[in-house]
């Protein structure tokens, strides 16, 4: 019996070692079949993976990014100690022990895919890391084989810690962020390194199945998995079972940043287009560079609130217009229906959607989102109705602005409102610099990414009458020279119509000084200086203004019939208060790739466009426009302001342009398909309030004002300021003019 038995013994030691020899063999040969088709690991040395490229406003705060993997690369030290613990005991438990293959983990799959006839995971960390830099997510047993072999490879080359670290950098969290850094960011708007207990273990739990488990999608299933991971985190005593019961029994709280716009959307376009057009779509998008701008944060959302504010004030003046939609007519459930903003944070002042729910005569019932609200008479009586029931119907999908909210009963107070019809654009400069400091290109970015501060070419009006009398004072003219503003035909060329200009009183009032004409911007008097210069000589002055749109040499373009963009007239305008000098505007101050090396760096460009002289007495003229003339409504603010309106025959194009010493900010109006904005919407109606409420954004609290330095050779005289003539400081109409030295009255100078 014995003998038999040590015969068994040793032919099941013969079959044991044959099967052994087999599987070695088979082994080597698929070793020997796919190592020459592995990937280097060694690339991992220089691990650079899709990174996002930001864009930076000039305090450091992110305006802009773009990616194809929203991703930050952080280093170990940087990841919460609880969500590296969290990761591990949720997806790997044996991973500092294992050398990239759990043996035990392995042969339960083994088994579950043989009974369910599929290939399911059971992959480490390290396997994990595998397929996600070097294989695809397909099911097969070749991937399957390349990935125990790299992993093999990845746990030979390279520590524990470094696995881990480049495990958290390059794994998906959901919805495009990829790395714990973006994760954090997305979910709790917070760095990985603050992350707390309950929030490391959701960010771990999403792991398994972003696209299922993500708090956003499911919040159930994103609870249950992050209750599971501070199970396993307890299991595996990273965490005691008190801290694991305390943490499970808090609510998930999320931040939901994916829709978060840009306050300067039309700003980081800009950017985007240079970027791409120099560097490349793959370095924009892959390459992780940082664009530091000039762009200046509280301006910027200053300009967002005045164009806002401002179309819909011109808005409601037009008047009412019925809602588009109604909810009840598509036979939807008012309680069920949902608008994407109210998935937003909403607070006072913003403008949001609201369902009709009852309308009598004196109020308006609405719900917006988890809000319900009251409309009161005062709220609706710029539509000029007498009831609320006359405007809307229950169901109507309504546009309104909150006045107040209350959390705790979850409602509000609000105003009708409605979305405007007109767009408009602002642009502020650094007169300094030529730095963009502000940059609204029209009323939503997503209605219309047309930039009308750069991309809209509309006729000037009487802007344009800067850059003219700018060319008579620098030929000769003085504040106090007379032009005659009476009725004119001029022969604007061979088999052209006499020109007769027309003012926009349609009077004629005589003599009045070069002054008087600006800033009550008389038409008349404007083409007899154009006529008395020559139209080509006004054209060339433009091209030093900087205008790169052609300005054609008729007499026309006096009052405004040429054409350019806000950039180049508030660019031009910027000379007046830097006497003479023109900075080129730019936007971007430097650029860096993802090391830090410097790829661009944009300095001031001055332009010599103006004597100094000159410069400065276009500035006291362009003053007294605010003090005195058609800018008149800006007289209020205690600060040296000076700018001029314009306004296109039939309201179709409002204008300010306007300056103190630090910025000068241009604003427009219009339609972007030339119609009219209505009866009486000139640029001191429509345009000239978005100016003053961005200026008071800009001046602020401050009480000591800068102040326009003359030149050396300016001199200032009493005159009155409707003949010009020099008289005492307490006559009338006294006031202080400024002249170059030598034209001044009572000097014989040639014109």
């Amino acid at each position: 019996m014995a003998r038999y038995v040590i015969r068994i013994a040793r032919q099941a030691g013969l079959v044991a070692s044959f099967v052994t020899v087999a599987i070695l063999g088979a082994t080597t040969g698929v070793l020997f079949t796919f190592a020459g088709d592995l990937p280097q690991i060694s690339a991992l040395d220089d691990y650079a993976p899709n990174t996002i490229t930001r864009v930076y406003a000039r305090n450091g705060e992110t305006i802009g990014e773009f990616a194809t993997q929203r991703r930050v690369v952080i280093d170990y030290e940087n990841i919460s100690p609880y969500l590296r613990d969290a990761i591990v005991a949720a997806e790997d438990a044996g991973f500092y022990s294992h050398v990239g293959l759990s043996i035990s983990r392995l042969a339960i799959t083994i088994i579950r895919d043989v009974v369910r006839g599929e290939m399911a995971g059971a992959s480490t960390l390290t396997q994990q890391l595998a397929r996600n830099l070097f294989l695809t997510q397909e099911k097969t047993l070749t991937r399957k084989i390349k990935e125990l072999l790299l992993s093999f490879q990845i746990e030979k080359r390279y520590t524990k810690t470094e696995i881990l670290a480049l495990y958290c950098n390059q794994i998906l969290f959901g919805h495009g962020a990829y790395g714990v850094e973006a994760a954090s960011r997305m979910y709790f708007n917070k760095s990985a390194t603050n992350l707390e207990l309950e929030e490391a273990a959701l960010l771990a739990g999403i792991i398994q199945a972003p696209a299922r488990q993500s708090p956003f999608v499911n919040i159930e299933r994103a609870t249950q998995r992050r209750n599971y991971a501070l199970t396993r985190m307890e299991d595996e005593e990273f965490i005691s079972t008190e801290e694991a019961v305390t943490a499970r029994a808090k609510p998930i709280s999320v931040l939901d940043r994916r829709r978060e716009k840009s306050i300067a959307p039309y700003f980081v376009e800009e950017v985007r287009q240079h970027l791409e057009a120099n560097y490349g779509v793959e370095q924009l998008y892959e390459e992780g560079l940082s664009v530091h701008t000039s762009l200046n944060v509280e301006l910027q959302m200053a300009a967002n609130r005045a164009v806002t504010n401002g179309l819909h004030r011109l808005d409601k003046r037009r008047g009412f217009r019925k809602p588009t939609r109604n909810l009840a007519k598509e036979e939807i459930a008012l309680d069920e229906f949902d608008h994407a903003r109210w998935n937003q944070p909403i607070n006072a002042d913003d403008r949001i959607p609201a369902i009709v729910t009852a309308a009598d005569t004196n109020h308006v019932a609405i719900r917006s989102g988890k809000y319900q609200g009251i409309i009161e008479r005062e709220g609706f009586r710029w539509t000029r109705r007498q009831a609320a029931s006359q405007l809307l119907e229950v169901g109507d999908l309504i546009l309104i602005q909150v006045m107040s909210i209350d959390e705790n009963l979850q409602t509000l107070t609000a105003t009708l409102d409605q979305e405007p019809l007109a767009e408009a654009a602002l642009l502020a400069i650094d007169n300094r610099t030529g730095e963009i400091l502000a940059m609204v290109g029209g009323y939503n970015f997503e209605r219309s990414k047309f930039n009308r501060t750069v991309q809209a070419s509309r006729q000037l009006g009487s802007l344009f009458k800067a850059v003219l009398y700018a060319t008579a004072i620098d030929r000769g003219y003085t504040p106090t020279s007379i032009i005659m503003d009476e009725p004119v035909s001029l022969s604007p060329g061979p088999d052209q119509p006499e020109y007769s200009p027309e003012n926009y009183d349609k009077e004629f009032i005589g003599p009045v000084t070069l002054r008087y004409a600006l800033e009550k911007s008389r038409n008349v008097p404007a083409v007899q200086v154009i006529a008395d210069l020559g139209p080509q000589l006004v054209s060339d002055y433009a091209t030093r203004f900087g205008f790169t749109s052609e300005i054609p040499s008729f007499l026309s373009i006096a009052l405004g019939a040429g054409e350019a963009t806000l950039l180049e007239i508030t660019s031009a305008y910027s000379i007046f208060p830097n006497l003479g000098k023109r900075l080129e505007p730019y936007q971007i101050l430097r650029i860096t790739d993802r090391a830090g090396n410097l790829l661009e760096e944009n300095r001031p460009m001055a332009h010599d466009s103006l004597p100094s002289d000159t410069a400065y007495i276009m500035t006291s003229l362009l003053r007294g426009v605010v003090e005195r003339g058609t800018g008149q409504q800006a007289a209020g603010i205690p600060w040296p302001l000076a700018g001029k309106t314009g306004t296109v025959d039939e309201y179709t194009d409002a204008w300010f342009v306007g300056f103190d010493p630090e910025i000068t900010v241009g604003v427009w109006v219009g339609h972007d398909e030339k119609r009219t904005l209505g009866d009486g919407e000139e640029g001191a109606r429509a345009a000239l309030p978005i100016w003053i409420e961005f200026m008071r954004a800009h001046i602020g609290e401050r009480a000591d004002a800068p102040t326009f330095q003359p030149p050396s050779n300016i001199v200032f005289l009493s005159v009155d300021r409707m003949t010009g003539n020099i008289v005492a400081p307490s006559s009338p109409d006294a006031i202080h003019e400024a002249f170059i030295s030598g034209t001044e009255p009572g000097i014989n100078f040639q014109q």
